[in-house]
């Protein structure tokens, strides 16, 4: 089942609109918000007057898929649900590009997911011994079949029985003919809010960005084992399950989400500002100057920069019009990406001392790189500040790391990694300064987060990943800092 590890990959972001006359077109436009979650597909499914869903989807961004203007014009109605994907179960063929829509006797459904379930091997050995037929390989599809084989008297409580039984990390739109569900995997390790129009339409997205890009006012956050109804008798809130605990995914805050998105009521751009300067109160080095990877690590380094009492500097430049790096499928193509979307300047750079920030270290490969592209532009040293912890355990949940064997910190120690970087130091943040400065502060392990990237200890238990679970060589090392060892010649 585990996919080849390929790099810090995203997961997927999900919009969903009940009830508005330009539907598809909001949809769109939430979706783009939502662009930075997904970069391999995207599709939109609408419902119109009679009841029947019509999709359009396709390969590539948003606005590859929707190049047309009538590929948005056909979709009429007044529901819509839309996806932008990275597969983190199933292959990247146009089959497994969601929404998914399944056609019914009884009516048809459409179904977009964000997440990963742990134990969809095992549900779809089950569900096709009893008959079904699945039209994609993705862990999405585990869920319809399972309402389909509920002996419940209605739509509802045959989802609510499905929903008990898939496991791991999970935000679903659904959209039938008669209704718009949103459902919450028990832990809530992914984001997921609803939002409120001028008109009276109710949104729900994978960030509260998107609703600011369709101009819809945040109503609250799903929370984890709920059930969302939106329908024309309005909103509707139950649970499939009371055996909740929030333990989002910390991930969201490092990395993932954007800086103007707030995840349970914690804007991200602040929390990754409070990630660099405690980084920077941890580890007070005395540097020229500060230079974020960007875009995601700009908010960090504007922290490291504020403790540290140096600028902030542009010290590398992005092409904005190159992809991100960790959807390339290759190594090699990887590193071509890199050098195409960043560069050094060096009329900044040359004769400093840098601290170089970064969200996070996965293979390493990116930041061997970049420290050699601001050593050969004339930096005196570099020193890499990580504003997270040595990333060392997979992902289960929703993000595209299921090996430790490429994992950098899960195979050496931050002295080795610091030597092969080829940085003059690096530092990473502590779990409890991550904890600290992220602040959600809710009443739950961790303060509501999922740690287990860094701790390797898991809110679920992990089902069809457990035989295949690798303890990372460094799993005892606890060190966070470490300056290069310069061989006598």
């Amino acid at each position: 089942m585990a996919a080849e590890l390929k790099g810090l990959n995203e997961e997927c972001g999900v919009f969903g609109i009940w009830n508005d006359s330009e539907a598809a077109q909001r949809t769109y436009f939430g979706l783009h918000s939502l662009q930075h979650r997904g970069q391999e597909g995207a599709g939109i499914v609408v419902r119109n007057q009679e009841g029947q869903l019509k999709i359009h989807k396709g390969k590539g961004l948003l606005a590859d898929v929707f190049r047309c203007p009538d590929d948005l014009a056909q979709l009429i109605g007044p529901s819509a649900i839309g996806h932008v994907r990275y597969g983190t179960a199933g292959n990247r063929g146009i089959e497994n590009i969601q929404p998914l829509l399944f056609h019914y006797l009884q009516g048809d459904v459409a179904m977009a997911h964000n997440g990963n379930l742990t134990n969809a091997v095992s549900l779809r050995r089950e569900l096709e011994k009893s008959g079904a037929t699945f039209q994609s390989n993705s862990d999405t599809e585990v869920l319809m079949h399972l309402i389909q084989h509920q002996k419940g008297p209605t739509f509802v409580e045959k989802l609510k029985a499905s929903l008990k039984q898939i496991q791991g990390g999970f935000a679903y739109l659904i959209l039938t003919k008669d209704a718009l569900y949103a459902a919450l995997d028990p832990n809530g390790f992914r984001p997921l809010v609803i939002g409120k129009l001028a008109n009276g339409s109710y949104v729900v997205a994978s960030e509260t960005c998107a609703l600011d890009a369709v101009g819809a006012t945040l109503v609250r956050n799903v929370e984890p084992g709920q059930l969302i109804q939106i329908d024309h008798h309005g909103l509707q809130i139950s649970n499939f399950t009371i055996k909740t605990q929030l333990s989002i995914c910390s991930m969201e805050y490092i990395y993932f989400a954007r800086p103007d998105s707030d995840l349970y009521g914690v804007n991200v751009h602040l929390a990754r500002q409070r990630m660099g300067q405690r980084l920077a109160k941890e580890n007070p080095i005395k540097v020229d100057m500060v230079v974020g990877v960007p875009n995601s690590s700009l908010s960090a380094a504007s922290g490291v920069a504020e403790q540290l009492g140096v600028p902030n500097e542009m010290g590398l430049i992005k092409n904005q019009y190159s992809s991100r790096t960790f959807i390339q499928p290759t190594q090699a193509l990887r590193e071509q990406g890199v050098k195409m979307k960043l560069s050094a300047l060096k009329a900044v750079i040359a004769g400093k001392d840098v601290a170089l920030v970064d969200d996070s270290i996965v293979r390493g490969t990116t930041s061997q790189y970049i420290v050699k592209m601001l050593k050969n532009a004339g930096a005196k040293s570099v020193h890499l500040m990580i504003s997270s912890p040595p990333l060392k355990y997979p992902c289960f949940y929703g993000i595209d790391i299921e090996h430790t064997r490429e994992l950098m910190a899960a195979n050496y120690t931050v002295s080795e990694m610091c030597q092969k970087i080829g940085a003059d130091s690096l530092h990473f943040l502590s779990l409890p300064g991550l904890i600290e400065a992220i602040g959600l502060h809710q009443d739950a392990p961790n303060d509501g987060l999922c740690v287990a990237y860094f701790d390797g200890k898991y809110p679920t238990p992990l089902y069809d990943y457990e035989k295949d679970f690798e303890i990372p060589k460094t799993a005892n090392d606890f060190t966070l800092s470490a300056m290069a060892q310069v061989e006598e010649k």
